[in-house]
Parts: structure tokens; C-alpha cells; sequence
């Protein structure tokens, strides 16, 4: 699989076709004959600024970093086997509610989505 085309940048939707993320980067194992295997999806700012790497990357680490208040940013990994197949996007087994929030989605909204009148009667 060339991973270029096949899972960086794609959308990744859940099985009611909800909006997840984006592939962001890519995390992979290493089996017992030593072959290795995509072991899960990575989506957030962090992520992408460590695959991207340079200014802009360190840029935006910084800045999902500073949004994430008490802990320390992870992107949100995605186990492989969740995913159901990839196509035009990829394609997940399970709902978004079903997955954790990142630290700078819970940030957003907390900060700013909480705060637009009906924002709370808009989602679901």
C-alpha cells in the first residue's frame, strides 16, 4: 500500500458518516516475523506538525500544546482495526462519540463553541 495515496490527508468519517479528522500521520508495529503493519491512524495539529516538521511544525505542536492547558497534547490515535475501508475516505467501523475527544477539540469547544447561543440544541 503506497501510504502517500492511500491514508495521508484523506477524511476519515465514522459509520454515520460524521466528520472524525483528517490522516494526519501514521503509526506502525512491528509483528513477531518483524513485518511491519499500520498499527493505527493519527489526526490533530499536533500530529501533522510533526509530520511536517520545520517551522510551521513546531508552530503548530506549540499551539495545540498551549489549548490543552493540563496535559500534555497526544493526537488522536485511531487503532487500524477500527477502520472499516478506505476509499475516497477512510471509513470507520465505529460512531465518533465512540472515540476520545482531542485536547483541542474539548479546548474549541469549550471556549468557543459553548459560547454561541444554541450551540448546544445544534449538534446531534
Amino acid at each position: 500500500m503506497q501510504l502517500g495515496r492511500q491514508l495521508l490527508d484523506r477524511q476519515i468519517v465514522d459509520r454515520d458518516g460524521r466528520l472524525v479528522g483528517k490522516v494526519d500521520d501514521v503509526e506502525f508495529g512491528v509483528d513477531g516475523d518483524g513485518v511491519p503493519y499500520v498499527a493505527a491512524l493519527l489526526t490533530g495539529p499536533d500530529a501533522l506538525g510533526r509530520r511536517i516538521g520545520g517551522r510551521f511544525g513546531r508552530l503548530l505542536v506549540a499551539a495545540a500544546d498551549r489549548v490543552a492547558e493540563d496535559r500534555p497534547v497526544t493526537p488522536l490515535c485511531i487503532p487500524y482495526p477500527l477502520v472499516e475501508r478506505v476509499d475516497s475516505a477512510v471509513r470507520l467501523r465505529v460512531r465518533l462519540a465512540d472515540l476520545p475527544a482531542s485536547p483541542v477539540e474539548q479546548w474549541l469547544r469549550r471556549h468557543l463553541i459553548d459560547r454561541i447561543p444554541g450551540a448546544d440544541s445544534a449538534s446531534g
